[in-house]
């Protein structure tokens, strides 16, 4: 009996592996959050960093370029936390390791229908753009989960990636279709499709909230389940998953993170990507630990790409997008090479 009991136990031990890669997030978070209050066009010092945010009767300039920069921050953390869980669970639906919902087509998906919503149905507020940039991503996930799916063998790793490379193609050239017939367009959407954090306010914020709790709340419930469809669906299937329901429910939360994000602060691509694979590299594939370190993960990796690309940029600033391609495209191709394309 007491040895049962020392076997059942040991199944909810976290692994130690896990602890300190969690401490070290936690370390690198906090040194990209400081980073990105103090650094900007305007570099504030240590003095004007605690006036900022921990004294509100100091109205200096500097303190008061960093309270500016908070909205931004926490913006930056959501949708970082936001793509890294939509990577894992994208990853984990259809057992790809390069999946992503830039890779995949998803992120230019919700682009076509924003472009569309701003030329013929003339909106402009970030709540309009939730709804055609989910309705987008979640069409264009079908699409290609549909297309990879053809022929024999099913929806294997490589037909998927090519299958969302194909849609995102097709789908960037209607979008450019539309902006050269409406010059009128361009101005507003070409800011947007870069992908950039600098628009985010508390406003964004407070509509972000519920989509990402909601996503959040998928992605941990699916997880035990996801760890079991990594056997094979013959084997999940013996152990009682029911696979159908558990793809479209994984999926639903992948694409409603990707979807929010992108209308939001545009088409960011690779930290879906990047943030879960590290995370796996370093902690292994079990989805209940992947899932939140992603989240963890993704944040320090778009607030750091923000960072770099203020610095790059200053006085002006370089788009969070271009830095995160920049830096995403070059790994991508050293994983792929890795990965030789193999199946979770």
């Amino acid at each position: 009996m007491m040895d049962k009991s020392v076997t059942e136990n040991k199944q909810f031990l976290i692994p130690k592996k896990f602890i300190k890669v969690l401490i070290l997030s936690m370390i690198l978070l906090g040194i990209s959050l400081l980073a990105s209050f103090a650094f900007g066009s305007r570099i504030v010092g240590w003095s004007e960093l605690m006036d900022g945010l921990f004294h509100p009767d100091v109205h200096s300039h500097g303190a008061n370029v960093v309270r500016q920069r908070v909205a931004r921050t926490v913006f930056c953390v959501m949708c970082g936390a936001a793509l890294g869980i939509s990577g894992a669970l994208m990853q984990s639906v259809t057992r790809n390791p390069i999946a992503d919902p830039s890779i995949l087509g998803v992120n230019t998906g919700a682009a076509l229908f924003v472009v569309c919503g701003i030329s013929f149905l003339n909106i402009g507020s970030a709540s309009q753009y939730i709804w055609l940039a989910l309705a987008g991503a979640m069409i264009t996930a079908i699409i290609v989960f549909g297309i990879g799916s053809i022929g024999s063998g099913g929806a294997t790793p490589l037909k998927l990636v090519l299958a969302g490379a194909a849609t995102s193609a097709a789908l960037s050239s209607l979008v450019m279709a539309i902006m050269i017939t409406r010059t009128s367009v361009m101005d507003q959407f070409r800011f947007w499709q870069v992908g950039s954090v600098g628009a985010g306010n508390w406003d964004s914020i407070l509509i972000f909230i519920p989509f990402l709790l909601i996503g959040i709340l998928i992605a941990l419930f699916t997880a035990p389940a996801l760890n079991a469809l990594a056997l094979g669906d013959e084997a999940a299937t013996g152990l009682g998953v029911r696979t159908g329901t558990l793809r479209l429910s994984a999926a639903f939360g992948g694409v409603l993170l990707c979807g929010v994000t992108t209308a939001l602060a545009g088409p960011i691509g690779f930290v879906g990507l990047l943030a879960t694979h590290v995370i796996r590299l370093l902690i292994g594939p079990d989805l209940r630990y992947v899932i939140p370190m992603s989240a963890l993960s993704g944040a320090v990796i778009l607030l750091i790409s923000d960072v770099c690309g203020r610095l790059l940029g200053s006085p002006g600033e370089l788009e969070v997008g271009v830095v995160t391609a920049f830096i995403g495209a070059p790994i991508l191709i050293l994983i792929t090479m890795k990965a030789k394309m193999r199946a979770l």
